[in-house]
């Protein structure tokens, strides 16, 4: 992923090997290797700022998501123990008989009345 960014491998700096002058290292060569490595550094600062960010950011994202899960779950418990209990077809045929006796229980007693 990052390999196309990263001129050096570890290796490549271990086995590096400088022409040697009268004085020295020739300078010009050790420069543009050092050039390099610094270039690589700064790559993988960028990197690893990158990675730090998306990190921070899943991690707050976690957190909403963890937070909006104990939401949901408190707002399900509440609505489970305010819940009316179910009525079955047994209950709402009760409920039906009651008001048919009582609606057509006073129809005949009107009925009755208006006869006396």
């Amino acid at each position: 992923m990052y390999q196309n960014k990263i001129s050096l491998m570890p290796q490549d700096i271990l086995k590096k090997e400088f022409k040697i002058d009268t004085r020295g290292y020739r300078l010009k060569e050790v420069d543009q290797f050092l050039d390099i490595i610094i270039g690589d550094y700064e790559q993988f600062l960028n990197i690893i700022n990158g990675l730090e960010k998306e990190k921070a950011d899943l991690l707050a994202e976690i957190m909403s998501l963890k937070q909006e899960l104990r939401n949901s779950q408190l707002s399900a418990e509440v609505a489970r123990s305010s819940e009316v209990p179910e009525m079955t077809n047994v209950d709402i045929i009760r409920r039906v008989s009651q008001l048919e006796k009582t609606v057509y229980g006073n129809k005949s007693e009107l009925e009755n009345k208006d006869e006396e």
